[in-house]
């Protein structure tokens, strides 16, 4: 009879959060873009700018950034000036000068193919359709990194061919109480995730999104 296994069970891997964050919203420079769904990602970046005290104005790797703590982890807050479809080179620039991996970068931008409001938190995963995410995976040469998609489908389906012109058009009027408000829970779920990480984030707000759904 064989003694019995009194070994431990395996424990789970715990993966330390880098030493320093570089976190991009995507978005078109200039104030004709200012506010369209496009420009979500950098509305986030400004929103957690302010709230931190940090002043996302200084130019360098192609993009305005910012350098300073959230929730107790330093980060670099950055919003491109390649405009979209361009961002990848941008993105590439910033991880290079700041001797980062691409497990540092964490990605803000709208989703057309989510609903409007909703949130969710990927560590990998294609482009979608998405060009600006697109050209951050050439950029960086993996679909291996964070980001957070913030919802911009409205109830009515768009066409193929009105897509770009539906990103590019400013929110209406009626909507920007919305809009504000999902701007402040795409900051929130930078802070949690930077606070508690990934896979916490990433369970509190994909369940509360399908919840809620």
């Amino acid at each position: 009879m064989s003694a019995p296994d009194t070994s431990s069970p395996p424990q789970e891997r715990v993966v330390a959060p880098p030493p320093l964050w570089i976190v991009v919203g995507l978005g078109n420079p200039g104030e004709q873009y200012a506010e369209t769904p496009h420009n979500l990602g950098f509305r986030v970046i400004a929103k957690l700018g302010e709230s931190a005290g940090i002043r996302v104005n200084r130019p360098e790797a192609k993009s305005l950034v910012g350098v300073g703590e959230i929730e107790g982890r330093k980060v670099v807050l950055a919003t491109p000036l390649t405009y979209m479809n361009l961002s990848g080179g941008a993105v590439r620039e910033l991880l290079k000068k700041y001797e980062a991996g691409r497990e540092a970068l964490l990605l803000v931008f709208d989703e057309l193919s989510l609903p409007f409001g909703s949130i969710r938190i990927r560590e990998r995963g294609s482009a979608g359709g998405h060009n600006g995410v697109d050209s951050v995976i050439d950029g960086v040469e993996s679909q291996e990194f964070t980001r957070i998609r913030l919802g911009i489908a409205p109830d009515h389906p768009v066409a193929p061919e009105h897509k770009a012109a539906f990103v590019l058009k400013a929110f209406p009027k009626a909507a920007k109480p919305l809009v504000e408000e999902l701007v402040d829970r795409g900051a929130d779920a930078v802070r949690m995730l930077l606070r508690d990480g990934v896979a916490k984030a990433m369970n509190e707000f994909n369940r509360r999104e399908a919840a809620e759904k």
